[in-house]
């Protein structure tokens, strides 16, 4: 069972002997009793930490705070119930409400663990390739004294590499690599903080088959003719994605030189020779082999 507590960002995991209760540092927690407590006479109701006394309240409602818990907490005679106010990380521990009279009863215990602010991972790019029109990229996410490597698409990640684990520990936090919203996401956690660091899809993916695109304008067409033949080209090979671009690239200024110098002539039939040009030229380029 989770519970939220008191004050600040914590949690609470209840179990059959104890409560585990997770507190930010610097922050304060409210220890509550759960029962309603009724001191009979010369009964003592009391919070202890490990051994020691916290708080001693008497059947007459007179209570006295340990020196060493002065200014530190706050004891409410109503409900018995304990404030611990700026935890810090030497405060963790067990916490217990017992009863003295005749015997000594435990109302309620405490597991108060009392954790740091995760700090922000770090998303480093390894790689980038494209395989069947997918591309894939690995990245490794690295946080506090681990890391973990995964291999991400445009939905999901598989790890391939790092650490293997489930959930944080009082002193690891869990660090763990996803997709959503375009992003993939190296987030890290505790039961009270997290933080993360993304990178986009789309800026990490180039376009189509990694050729590049071109800016309209004149005979947008016929130049996408060429580009589409090449990558088309690139898809079923899987690979030469460089020298394919290459030569798109010096096909494309060819076609450049050919439109300046033939619109110097002002003829109408100079767009259907520049068409010529580019059919020619993409037959060519079809007869390349990588």
């Amino acid at each position: 069972m989770s519970l939220l507590l008191g004050f600040g960002l914590l949690t609470c995991i209840a179990s059959s002997e104890s409560s585990s209760v997770f507190v930010l540092k610097g922050q304060d927690v409210r220890l509550d009793v759960q029962e309603n407590v009724k001191l009979k006479e010369i009964e003592i109701f009391k919070w202890t930490f490990r051994s020691e006394n916290i708080v001693r309240c008497t059947d007459t409602l007179s209570v006295r705070v340990s020196p060493e818990y002065n200014n530190r907490v706050e004891f409410y005679t109503g409900n018995f119930s304990l404030l611990l106010k700026n935890l810090q990380q030497n405060d963790s521990g067990p916490y217990t409400a017992v009863v003295n009279g005749d015997k000594e009863k435990t109302i309620i215990a405490y597991l108060l663990i009392v954790q740091e602010r995760v700090e922000p991972p770090v998303l480093t790019v390894d790689s980038v390739s494209t395989i069947n029109a997918t591309c894939n990229v690995t990245v490794t996410c690295r946080g506090q004294n681990t890391s973990v490597t995964s291999s991400c698409n445009s939905s999901t990640c598989s790890q391939v590499g790092g650490e293997s684990r489930g959930a944080e520990t009082a002193t690891v936090p869990l660090l763990s690599v996803y997709v959503a919203g375009g992003f993939i996401i190296c987030n890290q956690s505790n039961q009270v903080s997290w933080a993360n660091d993304t990178k986009e899809i789309v800026e990490l993916c180039p376009m189509k088959s990694g050729c590049w695109s071109i800016a309209p304008g004149n005979h947008h067409d016929q130049l996408g003719l060429v580009k589409n033949h090449l990558c088309d080209k690139n898809e079923n090979q899987n690979g030469n994605t460089l020298l394919d671009c290459l030569v798109f690239l010096i096909i494309y200024s060819v076609m450049i030189i050919y439109a300046k110098y033939f619109q110097s002539f002002h003829s109408e039939q100079n767009p259907y020779l520049f068409s010529l040009v580019l059919f020619r030229s993409s037959v060519l380029t079809s007869r390349i082999q990588f």
